[in-house]
């Protein structure tokens, strides 16, 4: 008969449940590049950083209103006393917190829409890109980041128990350990198969400031 030896406090704190540290920063990819302020922070205190994706700036809206917009959720982050880092892809190089320039560039010219499984054509290539929820939440678990902003989030799409079209996103949600915090499931989706399809996955759902449970 097999026993644990551990109990289940002692599980969760061991090596095999430690999540990545400052320390690992300097293990990472030469292709990823932390901002100053981001770096910092996570090097003191991780909890205080807010991953942002940047689909919505180079797939969400127009220009101008998708760098305005970008920035004024940097500024929102800012205010709360965290620190933003919005990850993008520039020139073959993941960026975890872009300059205004960057974002600038974002917003202005055509990039790759960037989920996890366009992350390595886009860096090998080196090209540009938004990171999805998908791609922005694996680079955020990479780098230590515990909390994640965003909109909307992908889901099942309407029939898609016949096509199968389900976002990557729902399948991220289930694998990274991240806190993603956000408006919801976009509504052209089918609402209800995505909540199933999150329980699913293992994936806790609850909402905030809302009198329904």
């Amino acid at each position: 008969m097999l026993r644990l030896t551990k109990s289940l406090p002692s599980l969760v704190n061991s090596n095999a449940f430690v999540r990545r540290t400052y320390a690992d920063l300097s293990k990472l990819s030469p292709l990823v590049d932390i901002d100053p302020c981001v770096h910092e922070a996570l090097r003191g205190s991780p909890g205080s950083v807010v991953a942002l994706e940047s689909t919505i700036i180079t797939h969400g809206m127009p220009y101008p209103h998708n760098l305005e917009t970008a920035l004024e959720v940097e500024q929102i982050v800012r205010q709360k006393g965290a620190i933003p880092a919005t990850i993008a892809i520039v020139d073959g190089r993941i960026k975890v917190g872009t300059t205004a320039d960057q974002l600038a560039r974002l917003a202005q010219s055509d990039t790759i829409k960037t989920s996890r499984r366009d992350l390595a054509y886009v860096l090998g290539k080196g090209l540009s890109g938004g990171t999805t929820v998908a791609g922005t939440l694996l680079v955020a678990d990479m780098v230590g980041i515990r909390v994640f902003a965003t909109g909307g989030i992908g889901g099942v799409h309407r029939g898609g128990e016949d096509s199968l079209d389900v976002s990557a996103d729902l399948v991220e949600l289930g694998r990274t350990p991240v806190a993603v915090i956000s408006s919801g499931v976009k509504s052209i989706l089918d609402i209800p198969r995505t909540l199933e399809y999150l329980e699913t996955q293992g994936v806790c759902v609850a909402s905030y400031g809302s009198p329904e449970r």
